[in-house]
């Protein structure tokens, strides 16, 4: 596959053009062959569209956090099949997949598992919790007080859950994908600075366009079941995400890349419109995700318009505005677009 993935919904006003890739096989940089990993990742928007209209922007950034072994934060508000598309991506990938609805009363136990007496042998057992998978779905995570909330914090970071002392570590791989209602709508708790930086991206999932949702008002009528998924094909599976993740290891980061990424993350801690900037974990997660991205187009080099296009998903939740940026009408995204117009671009 080496057609540009499409790009993470609408760049904000005044966010810049991407200026393009340098020549394929240039002297400088080479483009990495097509392999099979890479065709069976790119079959993978035509299994999900089986059941999900649309959303193919969102369905490349799952992608992207999965050949980085790293957690997505999925927000949107309900009914935009956001739960759908987990499901689906699980099934096509053939992953081991678990779901926990967060409510206010989910005690952290529920999620990561506990001691359990068994009268049988007179001996406490440990019982798996949900978190024992490799595509967890953390339902509506911003349901849920910050204590259940902070019972994934280790799992996401450390991929293991400590339980009496004892280290048990989480099956490889382990994403969480979590979905959440904007935080304003009543009954929400906003999740933890702390947290949220341990997402690797922040997706928006948008409501369909009309000749979208004509799509999903006549896939119903004609009998269509969210909850059967035996129309979805397999076309990868752990061992083509683990050969995918070690190609995406190979892309080939400049220095001045490198230092792109570095100027775009201090312009956010210097940004008078916000709070918090982006820390270096921050950065080390744009390269990452950057990097996927430029595998998934075909190449073994990353450039500047890798980094822009995974900006706004990798830096979004990573920002806190001010409150009087916020009584402006400022936005993370629009604050990000501007700091790509302003930060020079290496050449």
């Amino acid at each position: 596959m080496t057609a540009q993935p499409p790009p993470f919904g609408t760049p904000s006003a005044g966010a810049p053009e991407p200026s393009g890739p340098p020549p394929p096989g240039s002297p400088a940089v080479m483009d990495m062959p097509a392999s099979a990993p890479c065709a069976a990742l790119g079959a993978l928007r035509t299994e999900v569209a089986k059941i999900v209209v649309g959303q193919d922007s969102v369905v490349t950034g799952l992608v992207i956090a999965l050949l980085c072994r790293g957690h997505v934060l999925l927000e949107g508000v309900p009914g935009v099949a956001k739960t759908l598309l987990v499901r689906t991506l699980a099934a096509a990938l053939s992953l081991d997949s678990k779901r926990v609805q967060f409510t206010p009363d989910l005690m952290p136990g529920d999620v990561t598992g506990s001691l359990v007496y068994d009268a049988r042998t007179a001996q406490f057992e440990f019982r798996d919790g949900p978190v024992f998978t490799n595509l967890l779905l953390a339902d509506e995570i911003n349901r849920t007080p910050p204590k259940t909330q902070a019972a994934l914090l280790e799992a996401m970071q450390e991929r293991q859950v400590s339980v009496e002392g004892a280290a048990r570590p989480l099956p490889d791989p382990f994403v969480v994908a979590a979905t959440q209602n904007p935080v304003e709508y009543e009954g929400t708790y906003p999740l933890p600075e702390a947290q949220l930086d341990r997402f690797l991206l922040k997706l928006t999932v948008p409501l369909p366009s009309r000749e979208e949702e004509v799509r999903v008002l006549r896939r119903h009528a004609a009998g269509f079941d969210p909850g059967d998924l035996t129309a979805v094909r397999r076309v990868a599976g752990p061992a083509e995400l683990a050969a995918a993740t070690r190609q995406v290891l190979a892309v080939r980061v400049t220095p001045e890349v490198s230092g792109y990424i570095v100027d775009l993350c201090r312009v956010t801690r210097q940004s008078p419109s916000l709070a918090l900037g982006v820390s270096p974990r921050g950065a080390t997660a744009l390269q990452a995700a950057s990097r996927a991205w430029a595998w998934l187009a075909g190449r073994g080099y990353l450039t500047p318009d890798d980094v822009k296009a995974l900006a706004r998903p990798a830096l979004r939740h990573r920002i806190q505005l001010r409150p009087e940026a916020e009584l402006e009408g400022a936005t993370p995204d629009g604050i990000l677009s501007g700091i790509l117009a302003s930060v020079p671009v290496p050449r």
